[in-house]
Formats: C-alpha cells, sequence, structure tokens
C-alpha cells in the first residue's frame, strides 16, 4: 500500500477543448485579436495549464483579475503580457511598471502616479484607458473624456496604446447595449484625437457573438473558452465542454419508508429506498442551493436524484433505479449527461459561479 487514497471528488479538464473553443471565437471574429479571460483560476479550470496552453495560440493579451494572477503567470513561465482587468492599489504599480503588465486607467490620480513610476524605471509604460459607458465599475465617465485624454496626453511617460468598456446587459438587452457600442465608438473618436489605440476593446463573450462592432479590434471571451455559449448564436453546437465533475459513492445503504435524509429533515422517505452517499459538498463548491430543486446525478447508466440537503462533505441520492451501483462507484455531477447550465439553472445562478465556485479541495486532472 502506498497510503494514497483516491479522491472522493475530482475535475477533469479538457485543454484542447479549450484551444478548440478559442479558435471558434476566432472563427467568430475573424478580424478580431483575442484576450482570453483566464482570471478566477481560468474560471475553475486552472489558471497555469490553460494559460500554458493557450500561450503560443496568436493571442495579444492574458485576461486576469488582479496583479497575484498576473504574477502567477509569469511565474508558470506564460510569455503572453497579462491584461490587470480590475483598479489597480497604488502599491502594486511599481510590480506592474516593472514587469510591464497591462492595466487601465480610470482617473488622472492614477495616471499621474504611474508617470512616476514610469519616469523612475526610465521607460515609456503602456497602459489602456477605461471608458465606463455603462457597467459603473471603473472608467472615466464619457462627458469627462476630453479633458482626461488632453491631461494624460501630457505625461510622457505613458504611452495610451488601448481604450476599453465593458457591457453590463449584452445577453439580456439589446437596444441598451446598441446605444452602448455607439458611445463606445464615439469615445474612442474623442481619444483618437490624442492617442494613437492600438487596441479599442468591449466585448466579453455575449459582446463578440451576439453583435457587430466596427470599432473593435480586440475581444476578450471568457465564458466561451469554457464551452458555453452566454446567448443563442450559431456556434451553439460547435463549442465542446472543458470540464467534468465527478465523485464517488462513498456508502450505499437501504434505509426504510419514513427515513429523514439530511440536515432540516427536509426529504423524508416515503417508500425503502436504496441511499448512495457521494464525497461531494458544498465546501467543493457543490452548491447547498441546488437542495431540494430537482438536482441529479448521472450514476451506473441512470439519472439519480439527490436527496435532501447539500452538506459540507457530502450528498446523498436515491439509487433505487441503479441497483447494481456500490461504494467507491463514479457519480456524474457536470459532464456529457449533466451540462453545468442544468446546474446553474437549478441552483438560481449563472454558469460562471458555478464553474468559480469549484474550490481548491478538488484536484484537477488534465487532459
Amino acid at each position: 500500500m502506498n497510503g494514497m487514497s483516491p479522491p472522493r471528488a475530482w475535475i477533469d479538464v479538457h485543454l484542447e477543448a479549450i484551444a478548440h473553443n478559442l479558435d471558434i471565437a476566432r472563427q467568430a471574429l475573424p478580424d478580431t485579436e483575442l484576450m482570453p479571460v483566464v482570471k478566477a483560476g481560468a474560471y475553475g479550470h486552472g489558471l497555469e495549464p490553460v494559460a500554458r496552453r493557450l500561450d503560443n495560440a496568436g493571442i495579444s493579451f492574458l485576461g486576469v483579475a488582479n496583479v497575484g494572477e498576473a504574477r502567477r503567470l509569469m511565474h508558470a513561465g506564460v510569455r503572453t503580457r497579462p491584461f490587470i482587468l480590475g483598479p489597480t492599489f497604488p502599491e502594486e504599480r511599481e510590480e506592474i511598471v516593472a514587469n510591464d503588465w497591462c492595466c487601465t486607467l480610470s482617473t488622472i490620480e492614477e495616471a499621474r502616479h504611474f508617470q512616476q513610476l514610469a519616469e523612475a524605471a526610465d521607460k515609456v509604460f503602456p497602459l489602456h484607458i477605461a471608458v465606463d459607458t455603462g457597467m459603473g465599475r471603473e472608467g472615466f465617465l464619457p462627458g469627462e473624456l476630453g479633458e482626461a485624454a488632453a491631461a494624460i496626453a501630457s505625461l510622457p511617460h505613458l504611452e495610451v496604446e488601448g481604450a476599453m468598456s465593458h457591457f453590463p446587459a449584452a445577453d439580456e438587452d439589446v437596444p441598451y447595449t446598441q446605444k452602448e457600442i455607439a458611445l463606445f465608438t464615439d469615445c474612442v473618436a474623442t481619444l483618437q484625437q490624442y492617442f494613437p489605440l492600438r487596441y479599442r476593446h468591449i466585448a466579453a463573450s455575449a459582446g463578440e457573438l451576439g453583435y457587430e462592432i466596427p470599432v473593435a479590434n480586440l475581444a476578450r471571451p471568457g465564458l466561451l473558452l469554457y464551452g458555453v455559449a452566454p446567448m443563442a448564436s450559431i456556434y451553439d453546437g460547435v463549442l465542446r465542454p472543458t470540464l467534468e465533475l465527478s465523485a464517488r459513492v462513498t456508502l450505499v445503504r437501504e434505509l426504510p419508508a419514513g427515513s429523514s435524509i439530511s440536515y432540516g429533515r427536509t426529504h423524508i422517505a416515503s417508500v425503502p429506498t436504496r441511499v448512495a452517499t457521494i464525497g461531494i459538498g458544498y465546501a467543493d463548491g457543490w452548491s447547498r442551493h441546488l437542495s431540494g430543486q430537482g438536482a441529479r446525478v448521472y450514476i451506473g447508466g441512470q439519472y439519480c436524484p439527490m436527496l435532501g440537503r447539500v452538506t459540507m462533505d457530502q450528498i446523498m441520492v436515491d439509487v433505487s433505479a441503479a441497483p447494481q451501483v456500490q461504494a467507491g462507484d463514479v457519480a456524474e455531477l457536470i459532464g456529457p449527461h449533466i451540462s453545468v447550465s442544468e446546474v446553474a439553472r437549478l441552483a438560481g445562478t449563472i454558469e460562471w459561479e458555478i464553474f468559480t465556485g469549484l474550490g481548491p479541495r478538488l484536484p484537477r486532472l488534465y487532459h
């Protein structure tokens, strides 16, 4: 015995499927450069392995959320420039300038600080100006853009190489998004009076699939990369799922009618029931919000309903219809028979949250 027990629950990640989905994004936007978004551990798939797989794929940037993720890419030997999508803290900026990581400007104060740091480092530092066209999260408001651009243009150690914004409702509100495209186009025209703007970007996955954005020449595929189209498109059938979530049965028991199952006794067996305990719970990212919502697993060639509440480390399912199931068998929770979209719908949330909520306790196996 080597003392190694098999994992109770784990994730299989298909790197070739992610690369395939990037190719689909490229086909959808043939004249547009790409910034695959790998923040939040590549949406739960694993930051370093996914970034390494995409590093030689002819991409312009890798989208990350913060300096910590950019640093991890650097330490992993990834050569593609990280693009820090969120605002930066003053104490992070020296490291950003030293490593030539890309980030955004939302205020004149940020610009002046980057100017100081770039001057001290004796370099010209490239940045992207963020414009708030409706997300309300970061960026200059359109009305203050002209004045801001003039001020930033006077800072000799800064090179404004891009302009960016973000759609808040591309998958929900088409008229508003069309207005935003027009507004962003105007903002780019204002900025181009001062800067050449090598990159112009506003669209994530939904924006890429659903809209024509002539002014944009860079897009930021996120969810699409991980096999889910956030809105109906001609690409629905050609995206490949990138992740499977599996867990092992730890115990199978026959419970008599009247038995209560899990916390709060929300499920009482009305007939004798064959119950499998499975080694996954909300600490792994199997949401407690799935309790009582008709969630199921696929095991022994059968869909088996989950019973009662999700607990921290375990769930119980009814395997009466799969009498051959025994301890050690593998249940599919997300995979060929159960989509992440089904899980998200039953949990009352979105696919992004299901993916990014898959916890560090789950080993990732890469194929």
